[in-house]
């Protein structure tokens, strides 16, 4: 909305400064961050006693979730998706369709997510909505999203993926790719939300892979900077970075309260919603296959559990001592802030890795 002042920039010029995308990245970063971590306090203390009993804890899990975990509020992704989306609203361009896509993915996703925790926290049990109708609801969002890039993209690019490390690689999937892409996005969100399970572990690869993607959307929306790296030039992409710097932003406010010990979870609210966000963006972006790189350890959490569940039905054994793998490597007798740290530092390598597949062509 700030963007429409530099229509007036004429009469007053420092608000040429509004036409730049990282001078408005900037501000959404700043607004997202003093946004939660204003209502932060206020949000905790209404959810805690909206909610009783909390977040209900895995019995079979590590056993010291059940002491110091047990009795935390969860929904605390309401507290991200309200300071991104004000944030987004504020400063991104409101003339570009890939921020309202990105938007309807973020907020239909959060929807989901909020409904599932509702359910979970009421019955004070694991089990939310069912996964069939879940999974259903969000592959429709996300399938819409996929056709409404496409009609935004250029001919060029409409249907097509890139390949990376290679220049002038695109692959046609036509029709196609609207299941590819809901795929990515769906995948993504779901991905996400089987690594939110221990404080901070989720939030702080989630503003990683932002960061990474909204460097990559700057690049992708500018024709100079995207011809001299041989990656494909999508018109409109570049404001893709503000929501981006208001991910980070939201991010750090949200961590301030989910740091170990965690006054507030996630939920699936939060992690449906950041997923399903990231995936848009990747898909968008024209860069899907860069996020299976840059969010390698959402990935990872991911097969963990699809592993688990397919060996245990045919054999009865376990491959891991628990899904997903955090847990596992906290059954070995790894401390809590051992695994987040070193799933950060995993987190970070991987975002080097993603950002070297922009040059190595």
């Amino acid at each position: 909305m700030l963007t429409l002042l530099a229509e007036y920039s004429a009469h007053f010029q420092p608000l040429n400064l509004f036409r730049y995308i990282t001078f408005r990245t900037a501000g959404a970063t700043v607004t997202a961050l003093l946004f939660v971590f204003l209502l932060g306090p206020s949000m905790i203390s209404l959810l805690r006693l909206r909610q009783g009993k909390g977040q209900p804890i895995r019995e079979d899990g590590p056993q010291s979730h059940l002491v110091t975990k047990k009795g935390t509020p969860t929904m605390g992704g309401l507290m991200i998706l309200s300071g991104l989306v004000v944030s987004t609203l504020l400063w991104a361009n409101p003339r570009s369709g890939y921020v309202w896509v990105v938007l309807l993915v973020t907020i239909g996703f959060g929807a989901i997510g909020f409904y599932d925790d509702y359910l979970k926290v009421t019955k004070q049990s694991h089990k939310g909505l069912s996964g069939k109708t879940r999974l259903a609801i969000e592959a429709l969002i996300a399938a819409v999203a996929c056709y409404a890039m496409m009609k935004l993209s250029t001919p060029q690019l409409a249907t097509k993926v890139a390949a990376p490390f290679v220049k002038d690689l695109l692959f046609d999937l036509g029709w196609f790719f609207i299941a590819f892409g809901a795929f990515v996005i769906v995948a993504a969100g779901n991905s996400v939300n089987l690594t939110d399970g221990l404080d901070g572990l989720a939030i702080v690869p989630v503003m990683i892979s932002a960061a990474t993607f909204g460097f990559v959307a700057y690049l992708a929306g500018n024709v100079i900077f995207s011809n001299y790296l041989q990656i494909n030039f999508v018109p409109g992409a570049g404001e893709l970075a503000v929501i981006c710097g208001a991910i980070i932003g939201a991010g750090l406010g949200f961590l301030w309260f989910n740091a170990p010990p965690a006054q507030i979870f996630m939920g699936d609210t939060g992690s449906l919603a950041l997923g399903g966000l990231l995936g848009s963006i990747a898909v968008a972006t024209k860069q899907e296959v860069v996020l299976v790189i840059v969010g390698g350890l959402f990935v990872v959490e991911a097969l963990s559990v699809i592993i688990q569940v397919f060996v245990f039905k045919r054999t009865g054994r376990r491959v891991f001592l628990m899904a997903p793998i955090h847990h596992h490597f906290e059954k070995k007798g790894w401390t809590e802030p051992q695994v987040v740290i070193r799933f950060w530092i995993i987190s970070v390598i991987l975002a080097l890795a993603a950002l070297s597949t922009l040059k190595l062509r």
